[in-house]
């Protein structure tokens, strides 16, 4: 009793972090629409510096929050389809882990936040330059390796949590349907050019409709088992 009462809180935490996510993901967008990213370095720091949320909204401030939910949202997958395949859910949940991980090293909000004060509080013309040369730095690192890591491995994990749901008894085939049609949209980075930019604007309507599908599953497993 005890531990189907741990996994009990493993779907509800997982339910509730999916819901979360589509809420975020139309505020994320709508962010971006009325306040469009800059394009230099220096529109990055100025903007640090005249509205520090807006810049690190800027720099998907809200995906921070939204992958840390989404380590919740896995574990609750893994808890509600372990038994189905618990090899390939386990490879899941570590490519999972990994690309959220690597996700992280590859924000830079606060760091652009840092470097505007610093540039903005000195009259240096050769630490202005400096500055500027770190904050291209911290851009090209935002948008590099360890970001489209993250981005094809969290595509992996989609792919085999989606396959697992199709032999499965508990999500239905349409769920996993919907996961496997983000998935496979979701191959191409973001930051592979126009295609990639397109391809993962896309991906967030089956992601937002299998979100709201497994939340929903899950939380009425964990309210089943209680």
């Amino acid at each position: 009793m005890n531990e189907e009462y741990n996994w009990v809180k493993l779907y509800k935490a997982g339910g509730v972090a999916a819901l979360v996510i589509v809420f975020i993901i139309p505020i994320q967008i709508l962010i971006f629409t009325v306040f469009p990213p800059p394009d230099t370095t220096i529109a990055f720091i100025d903007l640090f510096h005249d509205n520090w949320v807006i810049g690190l909204l800027s720099l998907d401030f809200l995906y921070y929050i939204n992958n840390a939910l989404l380590i919740l949202v896995y574990l609750g997958l893994f808890a509600a389809l372990r038994k189905d395949n618990y090899a390939d859910m386990l490879i899941a949940l570590v490519f999972g882990f990994i690309g959220i991980a690597v996700y992280y090293v590859s924000t830079i909000g606060f760091e652009m936040m840092s470097l505007s004060k610093q540039y903005h509080s000195t009259e240096s013309i050769e630490i202005r330059q400096q500055l500027l040369a770190i904050g291209h730095g911290l851009l090209e690192r935002y948008k590099g390796t360890a970001f489209d890591v993250y981005y094809v491995f969290n595509t992996i994990t989609l792919l085999i949590i989606s396959k697992t749901m199709y032999k499965s008894n508990i999500f239905n085939k349409a769920t996993a349907a919907w996961g496997l049609i983000a998935g496979i949209f979701m191959i191409i980075p973001s930051t592979a050019g126009t295609i990639g930019l397109v391809f993962s604007l896309i991906s967030l309507i089956p992601w937002i409709i299998f979100s709201i599908l497994i939340g929903r599953k899950l939380l009425t497993i964990a309210k089943l088992k209680e």
